[in-house]
């Protein structure tokens, strides 16, 4: 253990990342920036061939910077796991999905570690970031090593240690954010905690293992997750009753403590909120336990572009017009603001439902020139806002802050707001 934490603060130490999405790049180039030499390694050509010609493709990696590391040759990347063979640290982050049942599918974290278990050398440092059910690293990640003869805590560590990445936070980094730890053993944590401290500029907090560390990376998605259900709730409540709901979530906001506001919207999208609930529970069921709070919350942000739909239909009624024949235009496809992410984003339903309504619609999305719906299979392409006098109504789908607000709501007919991107009264505009 004193070797392998010599060579983590010596800066002697190679570190290895598995996966090289919007979790893994981001961790290597912050790996890097710090003085240590990092091998990527990703199924993907297009991932391999792009850091190693230093060409950016995640909106939180700076290009330049991406550039110059690797023309100092502190980053390289390979689809070569025997190359990890020269790797003290090895980091996790593939994709962790749900399968067609809302199950976790564990074959990316499968894969990753039966090829890389063979290559780990002694008093290597094994850490998973990839988001996952309590127990994932004791069950997969572990036996996979020990099949190799390798004793955890001795020959080598092993921790589980939660991405924390908000893709577009001005404010929050990879390297800047708090990082909770927990190892297979207290050796494991102790040699997890001389790395992190070495590449962030954030505070290390151990928990006793893995499946605590597990368990609340699960927690505070789940937490979002449901409090957004609330808001969404709220509305369609508010909506019956003539309130404006985003009035009332600002009053609330006034006060100091016991309230921390949430917001509705169109849906909930991205690779956490909607997925990591379900990862609880799935393994809930193991224990004989229904989570029904988690599961409504689930049911209830799932209708909401139903809602949207359902809101654009009463409008277009209210002008004489029907959905079928009217014109819309979804402003904004990615599923938070100011990033080029589309995964999971309301605005799959949002045309899949239009689509099934047979209704006439575009897209505009600065940040996604073209999109493929995960529904429909169908590839749309975005359009420019040139015409925008020419639709019956423009529903903003992602409230990016590119938008010239002011010129849409001069030009457009009608608009639904469903991310009260417009704070002011306009006849032509109405909120979710």
């Amino acid at each position: 253990m004193k070797n392998a934490i010599q060579k983590i603060k010596n800066h002697e130490a190679v570190i290895g990342v598995i996966g090289l999405g919007y979790v893994g790049l981001p961790m290597a180039v912050t790996a890097a920036r710090a003085g240590f030499k990092v091998i990527g390694v990703d199924v993907s050509r297009h991932a391999i061939e792009s850091v190693n010609n230093g060409l950016n493709y995640i909106g939180d990696v700076d290009d330049q910077e991406l550039k110059d590391l690797v023309e100092k040759k502190m980053l390289r990347a390979t689809d070569d796991y025997s190359q990890l063979k020269e790797a003290n640290v090895i980091l996790i982050a593939v994709p962790t999905p749900l399968d067609k049942y809302q199950q976790p599918d564990s074959s990316f974290i499968c894969s990753a570690i039966s090829s890389l278990a063979p290559n780990v050398s002694k008093e290597a440092l094994v850490i998973l970031e990839s988001t996952t059910y309590p127990g994932t690293t004791i069950e997969i990640v572990v036996p996979a090593l020990e099949a190799e003869n390798l004793k955890v805590g001795v020959d080598v560590f092993v921790s589980f240690s939660p991405e924390r990445v908000d893709p577009g936070n001005r404010d929050y980094k990879t390297y800047n954010t708090a990082k909770v730890v927990g190892g297979v053993t207290p050796n494991c944590n102790i040699v997890s905690k001389a790395f992190y401290e070495e590449i962030l500029d954030a505070p290390i907090h151990l928990v006793s293992s893995p499946s605590v560390a597990e368990m609340e990376k699960i927690y505070e998605n789940t937490f979002r997750n449901i409090n957004i259900a609330l808001a969404n709730e709220m509305t369609i409540l508010c909506n019956r009753m003539g309130i404006d709901i985003w009035e009332v979530i600002e009053a609330a906001k006034t006060k100091p403590y016991g309230f921390m506001p949430f917001y509705p919207g169109p849906g909930i999208g991205g690779h956490c909120i909607p997925l990591d609930p379900f990862y609880l529970t799935w393994k809930a069921r193991e224990y004989n336990y229904h989570t029904r709070l988690i599961e409504l919350a689930g049911e209830i942000n799932n209708s909401m572009p139903s809602f949207v739909i359902s809101k654009a239909t009463k409008l277009l009624n209210k002008q004489g017009k029907a959905l079928s024949t009217a014109k819309i235009l979804l402003l904004g496809a990615a599923y938070k603001k100011d990033i080029e992410d589309s995964r999971e984003s309301p605005v799959h339903e949002l045309i899949k439902l239009l689509e099934d309504c047979q209704a006439n619609f575009d897209y505009n999305d600065p940040h996604i020139p073209e999109l493929a719906n995960k529904h429909t299979k169908k590839t749309y392409q975005s359009v420019k806002l040139d015409n925008l006098e020419d639709y019956d109504l423009v529903i903003i789908v992602t409230d990016h802050t590119s938008y010239d607000y002011k010129d849409i709501v001069k030009r457009a007919n009608l608009i639904l707001d469903t991310r009260f991107a417009i704070k002011e009264t306009h006849k032509n505009v109405i909120k979710l």
